[in-house]
């Protein structure tokens, strides 16, 4: 899978026999090597919780993203998408369920939801968001889903080893409407080449995974494919509900319960407010409901006696001092809340996991340089999916795998449509759409109590505001879990998770 390292040539030299083309034919040369490999089996045995066991096959290779006709000649490759499937063995092909799954970014590869949650295979890390010593490696996950159906992990453009064939597709693929075709034909293609379309099909998706999977869903309905369920793990559906933008005041009052919540886990509450997280986290919802959104809305209006008890209470609920809830002007970011929540003890929150804390620069600046976070699971998952990509499934190449590729989400188009005008990026009309048009579709929604990344209570409301009847509406579940955005790095919710999708899949 290595690409071919370039060499310079001195300027105005002549070209010597075998000078590596330019770099528009190296990008083409390295999607059709790619997609020349022949496919990486393994053989394994998942060992679940009950003690039963179930071999399977690994299959991974390459998958490529046609062109369509008005973009060049028609099945012209655009780009190299790896697929990394796990096949049950001596199951018939098209009776046995399929999962497709991704996570988000933009610009994450699949290693999360692959050796994180769904995979037989998993990283195991501490439970209370700490970073644990090296070296890492993998151990059997007795809560994988693969007792439920095969799992496809797929890695988008640009992220893992997936590449592009040209400048233009990468710019095409590496925007929302772009992204949700690419990774649907990659899907298309899979079920075709193995023979798998009269298998149930399900999508799991995290993070940015739910904004692409709530429009892959939409769009696998168009061609013909109907899903049996939709997972969307921390939801990122309505971008306008978490940019923390100007004129923008939702995110304020959809992260207020959330904060309510980790202000109580670090001790910074008082009162009956300190002893129980959900009392915390009901106060601040119905603080939002009664107060809030109406001083949000009255903006300069609101002032004396009002706007102090509006100050107050918002002081009481997070244990910022109302001194800064005042200066904000009622309006505590996650940026502000990162910084401030434990200034005091020289320490910053977590971003993703905001039960992990890190420490703040000894002049104490506010400067975003990394977040707790995730730098508690990025090595571990890192250096251990190396290895067992490497040793266990023979998938190796000189060439990086691009577990977070900055680079994507700095240049992803946000636009749908025909729009060129940067607004919020939105994919929840596709849900509420897809779940008008296939009348069986349910979903499953799971969300991390102290994720500041994509807030529990920020879910709720989006899942609130989709434009479908009642009796829809109903297909749908949202379940809750006392971790982070990766809340399956705590075994107990890797655990409840896992029970959440069997009773969830016994309705269907």
């Amino acid at each position: 899978m290595a690409d071919d390292a370039p060499t310079a040539a001195a300027s105005g030299a002549s070209k010597p026999a075998g000078t590596p083309p330019d770099a528009a034919q190296r990008q083409r040369d390295q999607v059709d090597r790619l997609l020349a490999q022949p496919a990486t089996t393994s053989r394994g045995t998942a060992t679940l919780a009950s003690g039963a066991t179930l071999p399977y096959t690994v299959h991974a290779a390459f998958v490529p993203v046609l062109a369509a006709a008005a973009d060049g000649p028609r099945g012209e490759p655009e780009a190299a998408i790896l697929a990394t499937a796990y096949l049950l063995d001596g199951a018939p092909a098209g009776r046995r369920p399929v999962c497709f799954a991704f996570n988000g970014g933009p610009g994450s590869a699949s290693i999360w939801l692959h050796l994180g949650a769904l995979g037989p295979k998993h990283v195991v890390v501490p439970d209370d968001g700490s970073m644990p010593l090296p070296p890492y490696a993998v151990q059997d996950n007795p809560h994988t889903w693969f007792e439920h159906f095969d799992l496809v992990f797929i890695d988008p453009p640009h992220t893992g080893w997936s590449v592009t064939a040209s400048d233009a597709a990468r710019k095409k693929m590496l925007s929302v409407d772009g992204d949700i075709d690419a990774l649907s034909e990659v899907i298309r293609l899979w079920l075709t080449r193995h023979q798998r379309w009269t298998s149930a099909v399900y999508l799991a998706g995290e993070s940015y995974g739910t904004t692409r999977g709530a429009g892959i869903a939409d769009k696998l309905q168009s061609l013909g494919v109907a899903l049996s369920g939709l997972v969307l793990v921390s939801c990122a559906m309505d971008l306008q509900s978490l940019s923390f933008t100007a004129g923008n005041d939702l995110p304020y009052a959809l992260f207020l319960p959330a904060l309510a919540g980790v202000s109580q886990y670090h001790g910074l509450l008082r009162g009956r407010l300190a002893q129980d997280p959900a009392a915390a986290r009901q106060a601040a919802e119905d603080f939002v409901q009664s107060d809030y959104l109406s001083a949000l809305h009255a903006g300069a209006r609101l002032q004396g006696k009002v706007r102090a008890a509006v100050v107050r209470r918002m002081a009481e609920l997070t244990g910022l001092p109302a001194a800064l809830v005042e200066e904000k002007n009622l309006r505590i970011s996650d940026q502000t809340y990162f910084f401030e929540a434990l200034r005091s003890q020289g320490r910053m929150v977590g971003r993703l996991d905001a039960r992990a804390t890190g420490p703040m620069a000894a002049s104490r600046t506010r400067d975003w340089e990394f977040d707790p976070g995730m730098e508690a699971i990025v090595p571990p998952y890192t250096m251990a999916s190396m290895a067992y990509f490497a040793e266990t499934l023979g998938l190796c190449s000189d060439q990086r795998y691009e577990v977070l590729n900055r680079d994507v989400g700095k240049h992803w188009n946000w636009n749908r449509g025909d729009s060129t005008r940067d607004g919020f990026a939105c994919t929840s009309t596709d849900l509420a759409r897809v779940m008008r048009r296939n009348p069986h579709l349910r979903v499953l929604v799971a969300s991390g109590r102290y994720d500041l990344g994509t807030p529990y209570s920020a879910s709720d409301w989006s899942l609130a505001q989709l434009d479908i009847p009642p009796d829809v509406a109903q297909r749908i579940e949202h379940r809750y879990y006392d971790a982070g955005h990766m809340m399956y790095t705590r075994q107990a919710d890797l655990m409840q998770m896992k029970a959440d999708l069997a009773a969830w899949l016994t309705k269907g």
